[in-house]
């Protein structure tokens, strides 16, 4: 499993901006088939920088994952509203593996 975290540079007056974006990537982002873990806005310390997290299994499944977000309505919307209003500065993608796995239960026991 590969996990994309992307990093926001966000217009700080804009804000509202980015939770409707957000909220709209939580429904376009599995519908097209990526396990979205979710987008965090600024709340305290930095007030530009916010994430958005997701899963996918394989860069593979990405590429197709890609295509499928590109041909949806509600993505190329979301896409598009992003372009028009500006509230996003810069955008940066990491793709990461789990290394802390397998994670304890909290009574000590791995699972």
């Amino acid at each position: 499993m590969l996990t994309c975290i992307i990093r926001y540079h966000i217009d700080p007056t804009q804000k509202s901006a980015f939770h409707q974006y957000a909220r709209t990537w939580g429904q376009a982002i599995p519908r097209c088939g990526a396990d979205l873990i979710g987008y965090f806005a600024p709340h305290e310390g930095s007030s530009t920088r916010a994430y958005g997290i997701y899963s996918i299994p394989s860069l593979a499944e990405y590429e197709r994952y890609r295509a499928r977000l590109a041909a949806d309505p509600l993505g190329r919307q979301n896409y598009e509203f992003a372009q028009r209003e500006k509230f996003i500065l810069r955008e940066d993608r990491s793709w990461l593996t789990l290394a802390s796995d397998p994670h304890a239960d909290g009574t000590g026991e791995r699972t």
